[in-house]
């Protein structure tokens, strides 16, 4: 297969609602989509950097020009996914961007081979189970009415975004509501070591885990605070490659990891990941990052691997948008279908698509 050219899309979706967490609140996704086009077959893939440097160093408009400047034209020569992560590796960092041009060119692969990317995989599941994130709101009423709605709909786990001054009484009030449920908490690394005793009050709620409290270069603090805390720790933001999810085992920094493929690079190295947690019997589960249908595909098919052992952040479509640009995700009895469709198994509608650009650059390789 030889790649061709690259065609580079910014589009802006409303979100249904505000999402508010530790670092800001989102009301538009603003994503940077990838076509690779090959000389067999075209693939998608979709950048998850924010609109801003908030949750990574990483934003839209700076993946875009690293992709335009660098990435994309060190694609000459490259034939196949596996090859864009040793093109690429010259250039440090910008892993989200990374990870969209490897995603593009895997679909566009696994398309010729009319092959599904759960097949490809290795994936064990024909459905994945559902939870949903629930972002920071005005008043712990609002709070219940939310989480209610999910809850309603048929998710499986609710995730409660928190920050200093909001954690131990909204926690308190949705289990008090709501009983026994499936519940976990994300900080997005917005606490210190110095506060281990405020979260240790959140023990007494029998939360599945509690989402990165401390910065993501502190493995040796979370290694610290799992010892002073009953609730698992989960890491998301410091769990960069398979390497780094490696050390953080090692060092008792985590008993459970989040997968974000963007993240860490793209769907290889998320693969990798789920396999080194896999040997050291670490349950995973797939984070999300506000993905349109194209990132929810391949986020679904991931998470039907076996080590995914508890449920993801792989809503359905509506809990973000009205209107996607591919053919929605709809929730089953809380769980969501694995595409079965070659490559990704789902594609962009034209006229949705092209209602939500707003810019378009072809790059030739």
């Amino acid at each position: 297969m030889k790649i061709t050219g690259v065609e580079l899309r910014t589009v802006r979706m409303p979100l249904v609602a505000p999402f508010r967490t530790s670092f800001g609140t989102e009301t538009v996704r603003e994503a940077v989509l990838l076509r690779a086009v090959s000389d067999e077959a075209e693939g998608w893939g979709e950048c998850c950097a924010g609109t801003a440097p908030l949750y990574s160093s990483e934003y839209t408009q700076a993946a875009a020009d690293v992709l335009t400047r660098y990435l994309i034209p060190a694609m000459k020569g490259v034939s196949g996914a596996h090859q864009v992560g040793p093109a690429l590796a010259a250039f440090k960092g910008h892993r989200t961007a990374k990870a969209a041009l490897e995603m593009a060119v895997l679909d566009a692969e696994l398309r010729a081979r009319d092959q599904p990317l759960s097949q490809a995989f290795g994936a064990t599941r024909t459905h994945v189970p559902c939870g949903v994130s629930v972002g920071i709101t005005d008043t712990i009423a609002e709070l219940l009415d939310v989480v209610a709605e999910y809850l309603a709909s048929g998710y499986q786990r609710i995730k409660l975004k928190i920050e200093p001054g909001w954690d131990i009484e909204p926690v308190k009030a949705v289990r008090e509501r709501f009983g026994d449920i499936p519940l976990q908490v994300d900080a997005n690394a917005a606490y210190r070591l110095d506060q281990a005793r405020h979260l240790a009050r959140l023990d007494p709620f029998d939360l599945i885990l509690l989402e990165q409290p401390l910065a993501e270069d502190d493995l040796l603090g979370h290694a610290e605070l799992a010892k002073r805390l009953t609730t698992p720790i989960c890491l998301d933001e410091s769990i960069v490659d398979a390497r780094a999810a490696a050390t953080a085992i090692k060092l008792k920094a985590c008993q459970i990891v989040n997968i974000k493929p963007g993240r860490v690079g793209g769907y290889l190295e998320a693969k990798r990941i789920h396999d080194v947690c896999v040997a050291n019997d670490v349950p995973v589960w797939c984070g999300g990052m506000l993905e349109t249908g194209l990132g929810r595909a391949a986020n679904v098919a991931l998470a039907a691997l076996p080590g995914f052992r508890l449920p993801g952040d792989t809503s359905a479509s509506d809990r973000y948008y009205t209107t996607d640009i591919t053919a929605p995700f709809l929730l089953e009895e809380g769980r969501l279908r694995v595409p079965t469709g070659p490559g990704l198994g789902v594609t962009p509608i034209p006229e949705l698509l092209q209602a939500v650009t707003v810019s378009t650059t072809w790059i030739p390789v």
